[in-house]
């Protein structure tokens, strides 16, 4: 739990303003050049919550998940020492910090917006109201998903039908499922879409047990290191 130490808008904390406070809490530790390493970074976190404004009287809530149960260990032990954090330019007390451990459930919802590449040769990310393809979307994130298990396991697993076998979005009050989030870095600023989901039901079973755990904690999609397609379970 975080609690802001003065008043300011929401939109002065972006993605990367997270994610660059993660890199420099890495420093010293194995995982320094993590920001370099060519391929996947295996880990991802959430959007601030609850929404709105940072106030004082109003605590925000930060989680960081990764299959790597080394990296989640040295990134406890960094934020165990410290009292604040800062973000941006804005510093905010560290009021409680746990580690804890979650199961895979056979619904999920999102805790940040998935993101997928576009069709090639139609821009750079995919958004419903471009594009309007599901099966895109779901064949695409099936496709990232066993790429990324591959790569951290080692294993050649394949997977038997969708990813997910029901997906509900979370549509916005004007029709559209479509969300734009504004990405700073280094003083320049582009909008990344994506689209939240309220349910995303899977055929949990033994044989693919590990796999939805590993999304879990690793996210769907991609820019899950800049805090996109965060997953949390739910019950169903």
């Amino acid at each position: 739990m975080l609690r802001p130490e003065k008043n300011f808008p929401r939109w002065t904390v972006g993605k990367h303003a997270i994610q660059s406070m993660i890199y420099y809490h890495l420093r010293g530790t194995e995982y320094e050049d993590l920001n370099s390493r060519q391929g996947f970074r295996f880990f991802c976190f959430s959007d601030l919550f609850p929404g709105g404004d940072f106030r004082r009287e109003r605590p925000k809530n930060l989680l960081i998940s990764s299959p790597d149960g080394a990296f989640i260990e040295t990134l406890y032990e960094r934020f165990s020492g410290l009292e604040r954090i800062v973000l941006g330019r804005y510093t905010l007390a560290i009021e409680r910090l746990k580690k804890f451990n979650l199961k895979p459930g056979r619904v999920f919802t999102t805790g940040s917006p998935v993101v997928v590449r576009a069709p090639e040769g139609r821009g750079r990310y995919f958004t419903f109201h471009e594009h309007g393809d599901v099966e895109y979307l779901s064949n695409r994130l099936k496709e990232y998903a066993l790429a990324k298990y591959r790569a951290f396991t080692g294993e050649d697993f394949e997977l038997d039908g969708p990813l997910f076998t029901r997906m509900v979005p979370r549509v916005r009050k004007n029709g559209w499922i479509d969300v734009y989030v504004r990405v700073s870095v280094r003083g320049r600023y582009f909008d990344v879409p994506g689209s939240n989901w309220e349910r995303l039901e899977v055929g949990l079973n033994g044989g693919n047990r590990d796999f939805y755990a590993f999304l879990m904690d690793a996210g769907i999609g991609i820019l899950n290191s800049l805090g996109f397609g965060f997953l949390n379970p739910i019950k169903s």
